[in-house]
């Protein structure tokens, strides 16, 4: 039968109806969209706290979108690319441009520059995760790392110097915030591994479910009560725990590596050769057929 386009059943399969599990991640990575752009016009008119709080936000959308997603089995390809945009527009634009408006003004060219640098280092680590998400050859252990500082936390670290200036802490100078700038850029798109805290089990046991709950209670009314202050000691500690995630994949490497090696080695050195009895061994054996 020829194909019909036009045909009653094409347009039924084409117009199926989509199930709401599958638009129901989509609609919270919308909501941390119009959280970003909500920071950047927030900054523009000069209410740094809330264009900050706003980008506090789209982080924790985006840290549960995907899980919910997951959760609900409502994964899509769609979803997937809309997520990167909003990762894009959240974490590397809406960052760039409050850093500018606060204080990289400031040095007029090279502030621009380096809020422009950070936006588009943003947007590079974005391609190469995605790019890279699916490849055969990386070993078993490196799916607990990260490639570079992840998007999200490089803008929550990024804005430290603000954090800092809520506190009530001088200034820095605009030069030293436009150079700081750039090192979270670089370490944006930089290899350097980071721990991405996949290989924690996500189970809790039955005795330990109030006290998370409780716990998960009293970091958030912190985050509410004192922002600034978690803020910057997460964005320092962040910062501090680099080496330790820098080393943990090296000595990991190292021992895969050596795993690897052994097996060759052994073999190379004493290769295994099938028994084969001597003559006269094979002569002397006067046991019935049966048992040889």
């Amino acid at each position: 039968m020829p194909f019909d386009p036009k045909s009653t059943e094409m347009r039924r399969r084409r117009f199926r109806p989509i199930p709401v599990r599958m638009l129901v991640p989509n609609v919270i990575t919308l909501l941390a969209i119009c959280a970003g752009l909500t920071a950047i016009r927030l900054s523009t008119e000069g209410r740094m706290e809330l264009a900050v709080a706003a980008i506090v936000f789209a982080a924790a959308l985006d840290g549960i979108d995907g899980r919910v997603a997951r959760m609900i089995k409502g994964q899509s390809k769609f979803g997937a690319e809309l997520d990167s945009l909003a990762d894009f527009v959240n974490f590397g634009v809406a960052p760039g441009l409050i850093l500018y408006f606060w204080q990289l003004h400031e040095i007029h060219n090279g502030g621009w520059i380096a809020a422009m640098v950070f936006a588009i280092s943003g947007g590079l680590r974005l391609a190469r995760f995605n790019a890279t998400m699916d490849d055969p050859n990386k070993p078993a252990f490196a799916t607990n790392f990260f490639t570079g500082v992840p998007a999200p936390a490089g803008a929550i670290t990024v804005l430290l110097p603000v954090y800092l200036a809520f506190l009530g802490l001088p200034k820095p100078h605009p030069t030293l915030t436009a150079l700081y700038t750039l090192l979270i850029a670089f370490l944006m798109v930089s290899r350097l591994p980071v721990f991405s805290g996949k290989a924690i089990r996500m189970r809790v046991p039955p005795e330990m479910v109030l006290p998370v709950f409780v716990s998960v209670i009293f970091f958030i009314a912190l985050l509410i009560g004192y922002p600034w202050h978690i803020l910057s000691a997460g964005s320092v500690l962040f910062l501090l725990s680099l080496p330790a995630g820098w080393k943990s994949y090296r000595d990991q490497q190292r021992a895969s590596a050596a795993q690897a090696a052994v097996p060759a080695d052994a073999t190379a050195s004493n290769p295994a050769a099938p028994y084969t009895p001597a003559v006269g061994e094979a002569e002397q054996d006067n046991r019935p057929a049966r048992l040889n």
